[in-house]
């Protein structure tokens, strides 16, 4: 074994630097036969040196004569206990060894002393005492190391940690990682145990009274005698002895620190300790042993949360809500400003209109082309309604709080009156299809075509289904819904109601405090001046309303708060004839504004497709115009019989206009359209194809009944409206003629308020109508099944007259009261009979035909 004497003054300088020299021969010449994680040679001072024993498996340390075991505490920081937990992974089996390996090669750099936690040790040792250091035994985990000393026998060990202290008070010295807390040294009293296991140090230590040997007893001690043998190492908090009555052996003490250093300070000298019987051991002494505890935190708020879920869980969904509003809304509110101002739209950047521009004159592309000349057949019928344009713009100048509704069939052109002319050159204009969000299917699909509408975004539609299955799990567990899920209603009144701020934020934008009225309030402000307010413009209102009115309901209300609340004019576009009853509901105590729209006069309509014509003429090679092909063709003089026929709807007519410039003759295009009009209407109004609507439900109508209309609007373009409902087909319920108007096959005109009369959907379906009942199997067909329908009626009407007949005559005396009523019947049942012979006869013929032809 080699040791060194540490002397005095300049002798001893001169004695450690040849210690350091005979240390570092040493090391290079010796054969350690020890594992090198036992201990740590450190040859830059002469006084940390060992070649001593390796601390043996059991993990406790063995004291020789002469020597003394201190705890040095705070040369390492804490926080590297958690790399100690690398043992878990496969590539670091022993991670204590690597990082002592880093401890010696930071202790071998000499331009780093400061961060050397054994140079921290070195100035916790005086010079004052003969000493000489035979083992480190770093404790990582536990922030500290133990040293073993070799002193003279003069020297007890109290006299040692006396020594100690003082130096340490004047010295102070304090590690880098922990400027404020100086290193400590005590002496080691009791047997420590070296384990490796994964216990960290805590504030709090569990202190066993554990007998001397087999069969002596252990003392429990008092709180008194455990202040005594452990205040000497920190400030205690609390001393909690066993609780009484408790039979888990072996009996303890609970400790607390105020500091983790104190605690770990108290457990590496004093476990293992034997307290005499002087001291109140008990007879044959007690043993101390010590374990760290985590300290249970107080939890009685976790705990009262999660024993009040019915009050935790709808406070949490309530800040949930409000979080999300206050960081969601004016996000979403930015995205609807710019959805409305076309803020990110490409066809609104100047850069790119420019080269559109260019790029139009250069090469005439045909997409371009044709958008001329749909242009110049449009500038036709815009002349045409160009009061109804002035009026609608009237409107939007003033103050009136109601609504604008422009009426009209389909393919009549509304929605291009309304935003191509009426609000052309209007910035703030907002356009909501209600077709996709009515015919979205389930809730999520619902909500966000609502939100794309609008530029709602972003939108978590899928969040609904979600928080659907939380409420349904919490009502499950608590009895209650938590109200994390929003119905439909709900969340269209959120879109709707963060639309109407984007709105009324672009209505007050340019507002200043130089105005004449700056003093008026924004509503006050609004209602003064109609022409800052934006448009709204709803179109396809009421489309496939017989499905599901919700949307319908919540788009009316939220309309009326705009008008009412002079936020923005609200211009409804339908097809629908019946819109009042929908509207009424939102603004009943107002008189709507409307403009209805039909087909165009035949002179209009002519212009229409030879201004179609005559857009695309090409340009001669040397700059000559050709003539125009309205007058260039010669076949053009069938146009006004065929217009005739077609009418003014403006998709008819411009499906016209596109056939003739494809090279067909008028006759032969329009000819193709009452063909594909007759196959239209076999498929959705006759035949058995699509009875079902999309919905799931059956139909409104019955073949028959829709028939019935064919054939009658085949012979003359009006019907009457009351005289129609005396037929027994339609029974006098006139559910079947409005859906078979909501369908587009007739047309109901009213006059003063109730129907008058019934005609075509469109005007080519009467053209229509007249080769359907001019296909004599289909009419066979049809007129048979109409035939077998009446029959049954007739026959229900014969049987409970023969069932009256029955009852009146087991009457006793046969009352001549009855004999009128006797007659009547009989009256009655002959004239059905009647009814019945003649339509069997007429259903023989019908018969033959559909046996003989095709």
């Amino acid at each position: 074994m080699f040791a060194v004497k540490i002397g005095f003054g300049r002798a001893a300088a001169s004695q450690r630097q040849y210690a350091h020299r005979m240390l570092n021969r040493n090391l290079h010449s010796a054969k350690f036969h020890n594992p090198p994680q036992a201990y740590l040679s450190y040859p830059r001072a002469a006084r940390f040196k060992s070649t001593a024993p390796a601390v043996p498996k059991s993990g406790h340390i063995e004291e020789g004569p002469n020597e003394s075991l201190l705890f040095i505490d705070n040369i390492f920081p804490l926080r590297l206990s958690f790399l100690l937990c690398l043992t878990n992974l496969p590539f670091f089996t022993d991670p204590e060894k690597i990082l002592q390996r880093i401890l010696k090669q930071l202790h071998d750099d000499q331009r780093i002393p400061a961060a050397d936690p054994i140079n921290i040790a070195e100035r916790a040792l005086p010079d004052s005492i003969s000493l000489s250091v035979k083992q480190i035994l770093p404790r990582l985990k536990e922030g500290g190391a133990y040293a073993k000393l070799l002193h003279d026998s003069k020297i007890s060990p109290p006299d040692i940690e006396s020594a100690l202290q003082e130096y340490l008070e004047k010295t102070s010295p304090k590690p880098w990682f922990n400027p404020f807390r100086s290193v400590g040294s005590h002496l080691v009293r009791g047997r420590p145990w070296l384990e490796d296991l994964q216990r960290y140090p805590s504030q709090k230590l569990r202190v066993e009274f554990l007998p001397t040997g087999p069969g002596a007893e252990a003392a429990e001690l008092s709180e008194e005698t455990l202040y005594t043998l452990f205040r000497t190492y920190g400030k205690l908090g609390d001393i909690k002895p066993q609780p009484t009555g408790s039979k888990d052996l072996p009996k303890y003490a609970t400790l607390y620190y105020g500091n983790i250093r104190d605690a770990i300070m108290a457990k590496n000298c004093m476990h293992g300790f034997v307290l005499p019987e002087s001291e109140g051991g008990g007879k044959s002494g007690t043993v101390l042993k010590m374990v760290y505890e985590k300290r249970t935190k107080a939890r009685f708020l976790r705990d009262w949360i999660m024993n009040h879920p019915r009050i935790v869980i709808p406070i949490v969904a309530a800040i949930v809500a409000s979080v999300t509003v206050a960081i969601f809304d004016p996000v979403r509110t930015f995205f609807i400003k710019s959805h409305i101002t076309h803020t990110f739209h490409l066809t609104e950047n100047k850069v790119y209109s420019w080269f559109r521009s260019q790029l139009t004159r250069a090469n005439e592309i045909l997409l371009f082309k044709r958008h001329e000349g749909e242009s110049a057949g449009m500038s036709v019928v815009w002349d045409d309604r160009r009061g109804d344009i002035e009026q609608i713009r009237t409107w939007l100048m003033e103050t009136a709080d109601t609504f604008i509704v422009v009426q009209g069939p389909r393919g009549s052109g509304k929605r291009e009156l309304v935003l191509d002319e009426a609000l052309k050159g209007r910035r703030n204009t907002l356009h909501i299809d209600c077709k996709p969000i009515q015919e979205a299917r389930g809730d999520s699909s619902t909500i966000f075509a609502a939100a794309r509408e609008v530029g709602y975004r972003p939108i978590f539609s899928w969040m609904n289904t979600f928080s659907s299955m939380i409420d349904l799990a919490a009502q499950g567990t608590i009895g209650t819904k938590t109200g994390f899920s929003e119905t439909l209603d709900s969340q269209l009144q959120k879109i709707w109601q963060n639309t109407t701020n984007a709105l009324k934020q672009l209505a007050l934008e340019g507002r200043s405090k130089d105005d004449k009225d700056s003093e008026l309030g924004d509503d006050e402000y609004l209602e003064a001046h109609p022409e800052r307010r934006p448009v709204v413009v709803i179109d396809n209102f009421l489309h496939k309303s017989q499905e599901s009115n919700l949307v319908y309901d919540k788009i009316s209300e939220w309309a009326a708060s705009l008008t009412t609340g002079n936020v923005a004019h609200v211009i409804f576009l339908t097809n629908d004839v019946s819109f009042s009853k929908s509207l009424s509901k939102a603004l009943p105590d107002r008189v709507f504004r409307q403009v209805s729209l039909g087909d165009c006069s035949p002179e209009v309509a002519k212009r229409f497709v030879v201004n179609h014509l005559n857009a695309d003429a090409d340009e001669g090679s040397q700059g000559e115009k050709k003539s125009p092909p309205s007058e260039s063709r010669q076949d053009l003089g069938e146009l006004d019989g065929c217009i005739d026929i077609l009418g003014g709807r403006l998709t008819d007519l411009e499906f016209l206009a596109r056939r003739i410039k494809t090279g067909e003759t008028p006759n032969k295009a329009v000819q193709q359209i009452i063909d594909q009009s007759a196959s239209e209407i076999l498929k959705m109004y006759i035949l058995d194809i699509g009875t079902s609507s999309s919905n799931g439900s059956s139909r409104s109508w019955t073949p028959e009944q829709a028939w019935l209309l064919i054939k009658s609007l085949a012979r003359t373009p009006s019907l009457r409206y009351n005289e129609l409902l005396l037929s027994d087909t339609f029974k006098s319920s006139d559910g079947a003629l409005l859906a078979l108007e909501q369908f587009e096959l007739i047309t109901i005109v009213s006059q003063n308020g109730r129907p008058h009369s019934i005609k075509p959907g469109k005007p080519v379906y009467q053209a229509a109508f007249k080769q359907l009942v001019a296909d004599r199997v289909l009419k066979a067909r049809l007129d048979l099944a109409v035939l077998t329908q009446l029959i049954g009626i007739e026959t229900k009407g014969i049987d409970k007259a023969e069932a009256e007949l029955a009852l009146l005559g087991g009457l006793p005396g046969q009352p001549r009261e009855v004999k009128s009523r006797v007659m009547w019947l009989l009256a009655k049942m002959q004239a059905s009979q009647g009814k019945v012979e003649g339509w069997e006869k007429e259903g023989k013929a019908l018969k033959e035909v559909l046996a003989k032809e095709y």
